[in-house]
């Protein structure tokens, strides 16, 4: 087993989840109770991670994040360091990548809560933020537990985009998911075995947070 990875891996899942987390609420809310004339657009660039191939992504990421590119020159010049091949680089890739397992359950959790338990709330003398609070968020906590399981189980499996921006740097960017790919390429098999079958179980449990939190909603409308 190598913990290291896992480590690495585990880092990542946590700082992915804790990031995207505010950028769920806020952009599934915001696709679920506002119309605007770039929703189908705003909606498709937040799917296209779901469709478009890892090793793509990755390598568009790759060049996002070079010195000479944009946006990886600016952070180099405020920051004194490039995003190749370094944690913070597979973190903001990460991000990119599970954007979609973090917003669409939040926005189809959002799109159940009725216009007018919102309009009552107003009507009653709560403020937009105290009726975010005390009336929709716990009718759509069940979403955020599917996005965040989501979110962790498919940081913790990624593979393609993570080894285009980050490579496999021992205790830096190498995760759980490069290192079973080391332990087939030595023929390590027992190894690889060892690593499959952790990420399997947490695959199990993942969906099985996800089916109990979709039942347990269906059984409370009944």
């Amino acid at each position: 087993m190598d913990w290291t990875a896992l480590t690495v891996s585990l880092r990542l899942a946590a700082f992915t989840c804790l990031l995207l987390l505010p950028v769920g609420l806020w952009l599934g809310r915001t696709l679920a109770t506002t119309r605007f004339r770039g929703k189908p657009l705003c909606e498709a660039l937040v799917a296209l991670p779901l469709v478009m191939p890892p090793t793509v992504l990755g390598f568009y990421l790759m060049q996002a994040f070079g010195a000479e590119a944009p946006f990886g020159g600016l952070w180099s010049r405020l920051f004194g360091s490039g995003l190749n091949f370094t944690f913070t680089g597979i973190l903001l890739a990460s991000l990119v990548a599970n954007l979609p397992f973090a917003v669409q359950p939040i926005q189809r959790a959002f799109e159940t809560v009725p216009a007018n338990l919102r309009e009552a709330a107003w009507c009653s003398g709560l403020s937009p933020w105290q009726t975010f609070l005390r009336i929709e968020l716990p009718l759509v906590w069940p979403g955020i537990i599917s996005a965040l399981a989501l979110t962790f189980a498919h940081t913790l499996g990624e593979f393609g985009v993570i080894l285009m921006v980050g490579g496999a740097i021992d205790g830096e960017t190498r995760t759980l998911a490069i290192a079973i790919y080391d332990r087939v390429q030595a023929f390590d098999e027992a190894g690889a075995g060892i690593m499959s079958a952790m990420l399997l179980l947490v695959s199990f449990l993942t969906i099985g947070v996800v089916y109990g939190l979709a039942g347990r909603r269906r059984w409370r409308r009944a």
